[in-house]
């Protein structure tokens, strides 16, 4: 399984954490790792940059890492005003993102496996 992959499913876990009222433990874990949402999405970044992930999951990651660095984003002199826009409207879909880049994810981890 690929760093990508378990990075996929965690931004997703974060993101969709108000649909995981069925499961309390799950959600309970995954507002713990809210708690480090930006520290993710920079790792996300990186990883996605330094690995050269540009494929779908990549692109989904991205995304996931831009609503998560929403409040550092105003913090980057050139284009942080447009960046957050971005990702301020993205977030206004988190929930729905989040469902989307899990099973993105856990689809990655599973066929990685067979």
């Amino acid at each position: 399984m690929e760093i990508i992959h378990i990075l996929d499913i965690v931004a997703g876990l974060i993101l969709c954490v108000s649909f995981l009222d069925a499961v309390p433990t799950l959600q309970k874990f995954a507002k713990w790792l809210g708690s480090f949402d930006t520290i993710i999405g920079i790792i996300l970044i990186i990883v996605i940059i330094w690995q050269g992930y540009w494929d779908i999951f990549g692109i989904v990651a991205l995304i996931a890492a831009l609503i998560m660095i929403v409040g550092i984003l105003p913090a980057i002199p050139a284009v942080g005003k447009n960046l957050e826009k971005v990702a301020k409207w993205l977030g206004g879909f988190q929930g729905i993102i989040g469902i989307i880049i899990l099973i993105v994810g856990l689809l990655g981890a599973f066929t990685t496996i067979i």
